[in-house]
């Protein structure tokens, strides 16, 4: 770290603290002995995301939020829930270490979290990010998530809103 008083290139760090996403260390120079200090930030690489047309475009985590949100709306879902997985999707992207990544990972994601978390979120979600084709491949979607429903329950629906 070059001193700011002198120039020198060499300084000895003599105390460190985290502080919450940022490290501040205490430096002294090696050369004319004045103290200063410093701060550490972790800067993430920029994401890209490869669109289905082979577009790339920024990763932006609002549009997880947009269409959690959606698949979500007017479900028995607390919002702690659905930031709980924006940020594991979040984690688990940059976990893997790449520049870029396919729209298909991220909603596979998506989809097997709001698989976990409720069945309708789930269905609405799929029927947009699946396209299906006709209303018999989305039935034979329908008809597996209620035979795999967990414990062996039948996958509940939300009486009709009058």
């Amino acid at each position: 770290m070059k001193c700011p008083y002198c120039g020198y290139i060499e300084s000895r760090v003599t105390d460190s603290r985290d502080q919450g996403g940022s490290i501040h260390r205490r430096r002294r120079c090696e050369h004319c002995h004045q103290r200063f200090s410093t701060v550490e930030h972790v800067v993430l690489p920029e994401l890209m995301v490869v669109k289905r047309d082979g577009r790339r475009e920024p990763f932006k985590r609002e549009k997880i939020e947009t269409g959690l949100r959606r698949a979500c709306q007017k479900r028995p879902i607390p919002v702690g829930e659905l930031e709980a997985i924006e940020d594991d999707i979040e984690n688990e992207l940059y976990k893997l270490g790449k520049a870029e990544i396919e729209t298909r990972i991220i909603g596979e994601m998506l989809m097997e979290r709001l698989r976990k978390l409720d069945d309708i979120a789930y269905l609405r979600f799929a029927s947009v990010y699946r396209s299906y084709p006709d209303i018999q491949a989305m039935r034979q979607e329908l008809d597996q998530l209620i035979q795999g429903a967990p414990n062996g329950k039948k996958a509940t629906t939300a009486p009709a809103e009058e």
